[in-house]
């Protein structure tokens, strides 16, 4: 695999000062979401059934909470780092496996991966889809490069593409299984806006995340044909450790289904 991530100082690895606003965010999501179940003391035998819907809701709305705020990494190209593949014709796409435009016309290879996101209002309790918002998703290829940016793939565009969220507040792209770089648990990027003129004018983002994908399924995924440096580098790893997954990774855990043979389906809510 390329030896781009140690070039320079990566961006998931900046230190304490580049975190802490990402922290902070964090750590100010779960406290309201504590302070939302703190019981109420001293009510009276009347009192205790507003009090219980008031838990209740506010029960939900904590589960309900916006999905954890992420970088976007080293290798956006959404403007914010060099490159801008948002403005270019054709990156409204499903199927981002091939490159577009001006690109030298690759194609990534790898295990087969659809990738469904739906967005959802968090302030209604992820109970009412975003219609009409758009989703730019990006993730490295099977040798942990990322186009645009990596050695060798600075031509390609591919891996990279938008979509307008339907009547579901759902995205569909068809993928490829990404593989695993030094330092970093596999994952995928994506940003969330108001729309798909925004998104396409790289403006306004209202989210930025990343999703994860479980362990067992990238051991078997890995140990199939071009995945050889990804399995030494995920044996040094773990969701626990991670320098983006490590303070909590469950609203970003995707659900997976198929094989790797047949391809897999990776599905994720979105709360914004």
């Amino acid at each position: 695999m390329n030896e781009r991530h140690d070039e320079g100082p990566h961006e998931h690895d900046r230190g304490l000062s580049y975190d802490l606003p990402v922290l902070a965010r964090r750590r100010m999501i779960r406290l309201m979401a504590g302070a939302s179940l703190i019981p109420l003391m001293g009510c009276t035998t009347e009192e205790k059934t507003p009090a219980s819907s008031t838990s209740s809701s506010s029960s939900s709305s904590a589960a309900c909470a916006e999905i954890p705020e992420e970088t976007a990494g080293p290798f956006p190209g959404d403007g914010s780092n060099g490159v801008n593949v948002l403005k270019e014709s054709g990156v409204v796409r499903s199927d981002i496996t091939k490159s577009f435009g001006d690109s030298a016309g690759g194609t990534a290879e790898g295990v087969p991966l659809t990738i469904t996101l739906t967005v959802v209002d968090a302030a209604s309790g992820c109970g009412t889809p975003q219609k009409g918002a758009a989703v730019y998703l990006w993730h490295c290829d099977r040798e942990g490069n990322y186009s645009l940016y990596s050695e060798g793939v600075t031509d390609e565009n591919y891996l990279r593409g938008v979509q307008e969220t339907d009547d579901k507040g759902q995205v569909t792209f068809t993928s490829v299984f990404p593989g695993c770089y030094a330092g970093r648990w596999p994952h995928i990027h994506f940003e969330v806006y108001g729309s798909l003129a925004d998104a396409t004018a790289a403006t306004s983002i209202t989210n930025t995340s990343q999703l994860a994908f479980p362990k067992d399924v990238c051991d078997t995924v890995y140990a199939t044909d071009g995945y050889d440096a990804s399995v030494r580098n995920l044996s040094s790893l773990s969701l626990e450790d991670d320098g983006i997954f490590s303070d909590g990774h469950e609203r970003q855990l995707a659900a997976m289904k198929g094989s790797a043979g047949d391809g897999y389906t990776a599905t994720l809510t979105v709360p914004v």
